[in-house]
């Protein structure tokens, strides 16, 4: 244990002589990217690797396991710099936003722009050891994280484009498993952009009044008081979009079970 901490130290020490100025802004990069808070990696996470699961009819490749993980991590963080970076301003008249680094000044706008290139290209560099169809789609995954931040200034539906953002993971792991994007893989694209429409609409509803009073535009704004209603329409049309990939793809009782499962926390969030 002793050894272990020394070497530790030691490699601690190291980084701060190599990067003093990025040592001296890890607290705040590790804000700018949520590390501190890993839901989002969750929710880009599970469906991207239930993709490679079914792609691979069994137990992926674990060279792709690999790579997804690390990728989803990578790009999730890659995202909120982005996401920072774009919404500096915005994020400085909400008080939920208020703390972010960008807002509260402990890193400048050029960090947000700087980490999200250097992270994009990490990223790049992982799709490049899958196949040519995987890197053709990686370049459709760094247009949709750079556009979404801004769509919420023209259009109600910014939520539409997060829900590509956070399936398109889905994609690339049929065609860097498979080589190919059958059928039933777009309907389970087509749930996860629904439940991520869903979910984020929640998540927007706390920031509503803001979001009016400054101009922001969202689906929580646009659903107003209908907003429990369109959520439940969202959820029932996600269920019904996986009992059918579930069908197509042949999949087991413990796929419905799971399913079942949902249905039964979809209905409490409806209940709360």
């Amino acid at each position: 244990m002793n050894d272990f901490s020394s070497i530790w130290a030691i490699i601690i020490k190291q980084f701060r002589t190599l990067f003093p100025g990025f040592y001296k802004k890890l607290p705040a990069f590790i804000e700018l990217t949520r590390l501190n808070k890993p839901i989002g990696i969750y929710l880009l996470l599970w469906p991207t690797i239930g993709a490679l699961w079914i792609a691979a009819e069994g137990l992926p490749d674990l060279w792709l396991l690999l790579i997804f993980v690390l990728g989803t991590v990578i790009m999730r963080s890659a995202g909120c710099c982005m996401n920072d970076f774009a919404d500096y301003k915005i994020d400085g008249s909400v008080s939920r936003t208020q703390g972010r680094p960008l807002a509260r000044g402990t890193l400048k706008r050029q960090d947000a722009f700087y980490y999200f290139g250097v992270l994009s290209m990490a990223g790049f560099f992982l799709v490049l050891f899958t196949n040519l169809y995987t890197v053709f789609l990686s370049f459709g995954a760094i247009i949709i994280v750079v556009v979404y931040p801004f769509m919420k200034r023209y259009t109600n539906l910014p939520q539409l484009v997060l829900g590509a953002a956070f399936s398109w993971g889905i994609l690339m792991a049929f065609t860097a498993q498979a080589e190919t994007i059958p059928q039933p893989a777009l309907l389970l694209f087509v749930a996860n952009v629904i439940w991520a429409i869903a979910y984020d609409t929640q998540y927007a509803m706390v920031d509503r009044e803001f979001d009016i009073e400054i101009g922001v535009k969202s689906t929580a704004v646009l659903f107003g008081d209908m907003d429990k209603y369109f959520i439940a329409l969202l959820q029932v049309m996600f269920v019904i979009s996986m009992w059918l990939a579930g069908r197509q793809f042949e999949l087991g009782s413990t796929y419905y079970l799971s399913l079942l499962s949902v249905c039964v926390l979809l209905a409490y969030q409806q209940y709360l």
